[in-house]
Order: structure tokens, then sequence, then C-alpha cells
């Protein structure tokens, strides 16, 4: 599986970026794919997460209400729209897929396995 992220960039704080990643050889009929994030000095900690049916989609409270997540199942892509940007959403920003949702790995992407993207920075600062 391979997973390629695209969108990242700098935006002042209320502004809005699109987060693309696209999947090839992703097999998973089963388990989640989803966002990460990671600013330094913190830990990683997952943005939005979707089972890959698309029935369910998890967003820490964080950034719900401001982060949507959807899914190109034609295209094989995974979109994350990011709005009202805050400078606490700085980090970079990953793109992973797993044969399970296991809660730990929904909460932070632990557990070893699955799929990572390269990563996409994201910067909300004046």
């Amino acid at each position: 599986v391979q997973l390629v992220e695209s969108g990242g960039g700098s935006v002042q704080p209320g502004g809005s970026l699109r987060l693309s990643c696209v999947a090839s050889g992703y097999t998973y009929t089963r388990g989640c794919m989803g966002w990460f994030r990671q600013a330094p000095g913190k830990e990683r900690e997952g943005v939005a997460v979707m089972t890959n049916s698309g029935r369910s989609v998890w967003y820490p409270e964080s950034v719900r209400g401001r982060f949507a997540l959807s899914q190109d199942t034609a295209n094989k892509m995974l979109h994350l729209v990011m709005n009202s940007l805050e400078p606490d959403d700085t980090g970079m920003y990953y793109c992973a897929a797993n044969a399970n949702c296991d809660p730990s790995w929904v909460l932070t992407g632990a557990g070893g396995g699955g799929a990572w993207g390269q990563g996409t920075q994201v910067t909300v600062s004046s």
C-alpha cells in the first residue's frame, strides 16, 4: 500500500486548507483510513478517521465541526477539508490506513502495522 498526500501549506488563522491522499495497492476491505498529525514536541494524534465502509467517521473534540473527512472510492482518494484553522492545528499531517480500527490506532496511530504517507506540512500563523 502506498499513500501520497498533497495540499498542505501555510495559512493565516481562520483560513482553510484541503488535504488529499491517493492510495495505491490498497486492499483493506475492512479497517480504517484517515488523517493524523504531529506537532513538534507533541504526540501524534488522529484528527479524522473513517471506516473503509464510510459509515463511521471519528473526530477528536479539538477539530470537530471544523474538519470534514470524505472519500472518493472510485479514485481511491481521501480528502480532509480543514476550516477555521488555528495555530494549534500546525503540524505534519499524515494519511494512514490500517486493516483494523483498534481504538489505539484511531486515537494515535499506535499498535504498529498499517501504511503511512510521507506527510504534508500545515502551518497556521499570522
